[in-house]
């Protein structure tokens, strides 16, 4: 035990280890990142219910709505895959209109002359 009630990584518990993972808090930008391949996949959704993509991607609703909405910000890459084909969607698109969003503001930065 960790003193606070919890276990530490690799901890042994009557001869069981016990582990977990500890995650890594994202960036902003990955945050933002998220933020913005929900959006794209909310336009690309159009007038089509979560109800009908989530259920022809394979997902929940609530699932979906964590992802247009970048709750999830980092979705696992067959869910957005399933997602982005239920939506007509290419990959490639996708991947261009993100990257896009989250590069304007880099591009907008001075650079330093040396």
């Amino acid at each position: 035990m960790d003193g606070g009630g919890g276990f530490l990584a690799g901890e042994e518990l009557d001869g069981s280890r016990i582990g977990f993972v500890v995650r890594v808090p994202l960036t902003d930008a990955e945050r933002a990142r998220g933020e913005r391949l929900g959006a794209v996949l909310r336009q690309a959704r159009g007038e089509r219910s979560m109800v009908d993509v989530a259920a022809q991607a394979g997902i929940s609703v609530e699932t979906l709505r964590k992802i247009e909405t970048g709750r999830i910000p980092t979705p696992a890459f067959f869910t957005v895959a399933a997602v982005a084909e239920a939506v007509d969607l290419p990959l490639d698109n996708l991947r261009a209109a993100v990257d896009s969003a989250v590069r304007k503001p880099a591009e907008t930065r001075v650079r330093a002359v040396s």
